[in-house]
């Protein structure tokens, strides 16, 4: 039976059993599927529980693509909502992106997606339009809370809250147009593929899912006037953000990636090794500082060509140091007022997560097979163009 694992043909019909669904509305999806299935079949060398984990992840995706087919059926509206100006946070992961999202996030002026949201888009046939019917949240509560079993370190490198808002690259993950699964296996077929390929299937099925969560957020009574949205993701095909939301804003946080990719490193480490036990973080260094060099060159390339007035640029050391001063910039960015009431929320959330209150984070370059001056010269032109003197 373990070939049958990843078999495409047996994960389709064990999506379509968790709800009795049948039809995806197209088949856009088999063939990235069937490449990323044989990939964790082939090369992801997974461990029992990774073998389930993931199979049990591509499950959910397809049940979630059979739930969204089966909305949009039966309420058509929702391909009406309107996604107006959508502000994208963007950078090198450990730029301080996650901090300026949830911060902003806290005012209520703003759809933020949440953590359960990015994770299953989509709720139940049945849903009733609250969070007490919502089964989702208590699947997304367990299964952050194993993850963190697994692995206890993970909360010292980044704060995770099935409730809170956080990176919309899980949607990106539902088209299987994403390096979301990378982040859990080494898994180098797919991995050549995906990159190769146009992702504009994978960002208009994206913004069909933002309009899907704003219905369900509009539904459940909740009010906002934008999106605030956010991935490091987003660097590598920056001109497809632009393609798909003409009116999108891009506040885009600069770090030095000597400083940033050792802490991306570790965190991705961090759940390889929970996954396969033949996981390499010199492996993971490698492949995570060339993609991420790379996608920081394509974002330079269309700044170049879009001229610089859709970007917005701030500094890690200024938002850690003065958040809200940072925040009314983004605001005056966008042309918002930054009103009292959303700088009390925000307050307040910045003083229930301060970074001090949760773990410390340590690692070394040397884990992951980085040299200073390697990574300078891999980044050589982002940082000549960003870094302060």
């Amino acid at each position: 039976m373990r070939n049958a694992d990843f078999d495409p043909d047996a994960v389709v019909a064990a999506a379509r059993a968790v709800d009795g669904l049948r039809d995806f509305g197209d088949d856009s999806y088999r063939q990235p599927l069937e490449i990323l299935l044989w990939s964790l079949e082939h090369e992801a060398q997974l461990n029992p529980l990774g073998r389930q984990v993931l199979r049990r992840r591509m499950v959910d995706i397809l049940a979630t693509r059979l739930r969204v087919a089966d909305y949009l059926r039966r309420f058509p509206e929702i391909r009406d909502e309107e996604i107006t100006a959508p502000l994208f946070i963007v950078g090198l992961p450990r730029t301080g992106t996650t901090m300026l999202h949830r911060t902003i996030a806290a005012d209520h002026r703003m759809f933020a997606p949440l953590w359960y949201e990015v994770r299953y888009p989509s709720p139940a046939p049945d849903w009733n339009f609250t969070a007490a019917g919502d089964a989702r949240i208590a699947a997304a509560k367990a299964e952050m809370a194993a993850m963190l079993a697994a692995n206890p370190e993970l909360l010292a490198i980044h704060p995770m809250d099935a409730m809170g808002p956080d990176e919309d690259i899980m949607l990106l993950e539902q088209s299987f147009y994403s390096f979301n699964t990378q982040a859990f296996a080494n898994i180098p077929s797919f991995d050549a593929w995906i990159e190769s390929r146009d992702h504009t299937p994978g960002y208009e099925y994206f913004r069909l899912l933002l309009q899907f969560l704003q219905w369900q957020k509009k539904r459940s009574g909740q009010q906002g006037e934008r999106w605030t949205l956010k991935a490091p993701h987003h660097l590598h095909y920056m001109d497809l953000v632009f393609k798909v939301f003409p009116d999108a804003k891009v506040v885009q946080s600069h770090r030095d990636p000597v400083e940033t990719l050792p802490s991306l490193t570790s965190l991705i480490a961090g759940v390889w090794v929970i996954y396969s036990d033949s996981a390499d973080p010199i492996a993971v260094g490698r492949q995570w500082s060339r993609k991420f060099a790379r996608g920081m060159q394509h974002t330079m390339a269309v700044r170049e060509a879009m001229g610089e007035g859709r970007f917005l640029d701030l500094w890690f050391e200024d938002t850690v140091s003065q958040p809200l001063a940072e925040i009314q910039k983004v605001y005056d960015f966008l042309g918002l007022e930054l009103t009292p009431g959303a700088r009390t929320e925000m307050a307040r959330w910045q003083e229930f997560n301060r970074r001090e209150l949760r773990p410390t984070h340590d690692y070394s370059l040397a884990q992951y097979g980085f040299t200073e001056a390697g990574l300078e010269q891999q980044f050589r032109a982002y940082r000549e163009r960003f870094m302060r003197r």
